[in-house]
């Protein structure tokens, strides 16, 4: 069977891409359909056809971008808990944004006006449900809140990556004297700090003792 994408599908890729560089880049509420129309060399017409609006836009980032969250939270479900799935599940999540950097800085830097978008409500949705399964069943509040910092520690690392990498001319407050880190150098600095946080979660194995044992 052929892999090959249809005209169709590659134009929607190539609207996704520019838009959420565009959105990323100026903010979700500046950008207008004609600059991406305008930006891909399209008529505002021809943009119609794929999207109507800046939301439907959006939507489709957000399907295409979290397919790497969709996949490990698949994988979780089909597994009782443990703390080695808890750890796969961490590394999992890492390595898919990993290679999604700008959905992450593009939902960090549009916050505002995602919000009570349904795009922005269906990445919170994918969040809680990889949550729950790093927590395991009968999780405590603290528990929770470890598996909670344990992921956004993963979107902490990429926010910290944007302030060593600026844009030109821009003050990134970080010290002189230390040298910018690497997207490889930041990814296994987020992982060990996750995994060492996660490792404090034990509530999947309580519950399970606990019906063995009743």
């Amino acid at each position: 069977m052929s892999t090959t994408q249809s005209p169709r599908s590659d134009t929607r890729a190539r609207i996704i891409e520019v838009a959420l560089e565009l959105f990323a880049s100026q903010g979700y509420e500046k950008t207008s359909l004609r600059e991406i129309a305008d930006r891909l060399g399209v008529t505002k017409a021809a943009l119609y056809y794929h999207f109507k609006t800046k939301d439907d836009i959006v939507h489709g980032i957000v399907e295409s971008m979290a397919a790497p969250i969709d996949e490990a939270i698949a994988w979780g479900r089909d597994r009782p808990w443990s703390p080695e799935v808890r750890d796969e599940l961490v590394r999992r999540f890492a390595a898919g944004m990993a290679d999604r950097a700008p959905l992450l800085r593009f939902f960090h830097e549009n916050q505002p006006a995602l919000r009570d978008s349904a795009a922005g409500s269906e990445f919170k949705d994918r969040m809680l449900a990889m949550i729950g399964l790093i927590q395991g069943p009968g999780a405590t509040f603290r528990e929770r809140l470890r598996a909670t910092v344990a992921l956004f520690s993963i979107n902490s690392a990429f926010f910290l990556l944007k302030q060593d990498h600026g844009e030109p001319g821009e003050h990134t407050g970080a010290c002189v004297e230390a040298p910018p880190a690497t997207l490889p150098e930041a990814m296994a600095a987020a992982v060990e700090l996750a995994l060492e946080i996660a490792s404090g979660i034990s509530a999947g194995e309580t519950a399970a003792a606990g019906a063995a044992a009743s």
